[in-house]
């Protein structure tokens, strides 16, 4: 399943994130995991915080750019904010110890997935963030649970816009 949101302004990236973090549906026994790709300016970092700040989340969200991995609780679980930027490659993953939150109760945000191709797990949602011609992103579920994640923010956001 597929699906594409312009996101022309900030209370539109705002209010899709408040509909994907409303419609996960946390498991008990395996993590969810959402990718988060685009260039540098795209949008990845807002979209990750409107989707903390909806699930709970008061503090202040920054960008893990440098620490590489924040942790946040919710009330649901644990989210794992994870930026990739500065590795180099797949390799350099085993030493953030990711492999201690594939979990349940567990909800993984990872920027720049493609400098850890081969040592992440395999993403419920993909969402690729552009800016040109328009600012907008594409969203694909890419499992059954990751499908339903997707149904769930667009009837989310279609309700909110006919409101």
């Amino acid at each position: 399943m597929n699906g594409m949101w312009p996101l022309p302004d900030l209370q539109s990236t705002l209010q899709l994130g408040e509909a994907l973090a409303r419609s996960c549906q946390w498991s008990e026994t395996q993590p969810r995991v959402a990718y988060l790709s685009g260039e540098l300016g795209a949008g990845k970092t807002t979209l990750a915080a409107a989707m903390l700040h909806a699930l709970g989340v008061l503090e202040a969200v920054r960008s893990p750019s440098y620490s590489l991995i924040e942790l946040y609780s919710v009330e649901a679980g644990q989210v794992v904010h994870v930026d990739l930027y500065r590795l180099q490659g797949g390799s350099e993953l085993e030493q953030l110890g990711l492999r201690d939150f594939l979990d349940g109760r567990t909800l993984l945000l990872i920027e720049w997935p493609e400098r850890g191709v081969g040592a992440l797990p395999p993403p419920d949602l993909d969402m690729q963030l552009q800016t040109v011609p328009v600012r907008q992103v594409c969203i694909q579920g890419c499992s059954v649970p990751g499908d339903a994640w997707l149904d769930g923010a667009r009837r989310r956001l279609t309700t909110k816009i006919e409101n």
